[in-house]
């Protein structure tokens, strides 16, 4: 039995080896929230006859691909700044601004906090409140909008809870932040999975907003966390400078280069992917909601919250259950606000999400 202290993120499957005496590539992660699409055959192909490129540095201000993700994003390449996942930005980012006290909306990835916290910064949460459902009650979310805090950070789909923030909602928050000198910088991962992303995609309000700066990669939506590409997008061209005043050159290697320019006009792939999540996030959501012993909040990404109402069963109880199947979901018992009844995971093809959802029912009959 694996111990109660051990939590896994999507990435920890030697963890997972070394306790359950699975081999990993034997194991479906259902916690990793990756495109089960895996990498697109395009770029595949494209970067095998792409492998000289190993032997250039590539271009200093990687002015091409910053034009090929601005065309994809919706903005003018000067307002894109690219970086060795949205990890980095994220730390330059806090770095510069080196907020003081910053608001965090929970529960959500613990990495803003850390990167706060290694900034000397104390971050608070506004908690999303369950009885809603996770969705934010606007009026009183602005109403903790005050001139003591410096930063405002929201993930948008949320992760862990798939809600969304609208971009009529998000105007009404820029511009509370506006009023009291507050940054806001908005993790959009996910954002490409929502199938009504053009009501929450935050781009556009970069070009009337300076206090804002837009994160997203290419790990989860093009199923390339191993690239190590990120990008973010602002208004604000001073921020873009001290950005790169602090940034180390080249952090983004020539195949990484290459493959961006690809997997952002690859629109084939684009509109597989959001087909097979938007048809499969219907159908697991109508089949959970309908099920006793468990409640189901409606999703927006590519990945589902579940609560568990029976008194006796635990998330520890449905992972164990799980990966003794080979399929891996997230305990979300270690999210701000979320206890051991909170667990998640991402859309994977239909026939393992049939595996999974058997796995689930079963167990919560029991």
């Amino acid at each position: 039995m694996i111990r109660h202290t051990d939590h896994f993120h999507g990435s920890d499957l030697e963890k997972i080896e070394a306790i359950y005496g699975i081999k990993k590539e034997e194991i479906t992660s259902f916690s990793a929230n990756v495109n089960p699409l895996g990498v697109s055959p395009l770029l595949r192909k494209t970067l095998s006859d792409k492998i000289d490129a190993i032997t250039t540095y590539p271009d200093r201000e990687y002015t091409s691909l910053r034009k090929c993700i601005a065309s994809y994003a919706g903005c003018d390449y000067s307002q894109v700044i690219v970086g060795n996942g949205s990890t980095e930005l994220i730390s330059l980012f806090i770095q510069i601004k080196h907020p003081k006290k910053a608001l965090v909306i929970g529960p959500t990835y613990s990495e803003y906090e850390r990167e706060i916290s290694l900034g000397g910064g104390t971050s608070l949460y506004y908690p999303l409140d369950e009885k809603m459902d996770f969705q934010i009650n606007i009026e009183d979310f602005l109403s903790h909008l005050h001139e003591g805090i410096d930063l405002l950070v929201l993930c948008n789909p949320n992760n862990p809870t798939s809600s969304a923030i609208t971009v009529n909602q998000m105007r009404l928050i820029l511009d509370r932040c506006k009023q009291h000198d507050i940054f806001v910088m908005i993790d959009e991962t996910y954002v490409e999975f929502a199938d009504n992303m053009e009501e929450i995609n935050s781009v556009p309000l970069s070009y009337y907003y300076n206090n804002l700066i837009i994160l997203r990669g290419i790990s989860k939506f093009f199923a390339a966390p191993g690239l190590r590409l990120g990008y973010a997008i602002t208004g604000n061209l001073d921020l873009i400078k001290e950005i790169n005043k602090r940034k180390n050159p080249w952090t983004i290697n020539s195949l990484a280069e290459v493959a961006g320019a690809i997997m952002f006009t690859d629109t084939n792939y684009m509109k597989e992917t959001k087909q097979l999540i938007s048809s499969e996030r219907k159908r697991i959501y109508n089949i959970l909601s309908k099920q006793e012993n468990i409640h189901t909040y409606k999703p927006s990404a590519n990945f589902i919250l579940i609560k568990i109402l029976k008194e006796d069963l635990t998330s520890q109880d449905i992972f164990d259950a799980a990966i003794r199947k080979r399929l891996m979901i997230r305990d979300c018992s270690t999210f701000p606000f979320l206890s051991n009844k909170f667990f998640r995971f991402c859309f994977m093809h239909p026939a393992k999400n049939d595996e999974l959802l058997e796995c689930i029912l079963d167990t919560i009959k029991k």
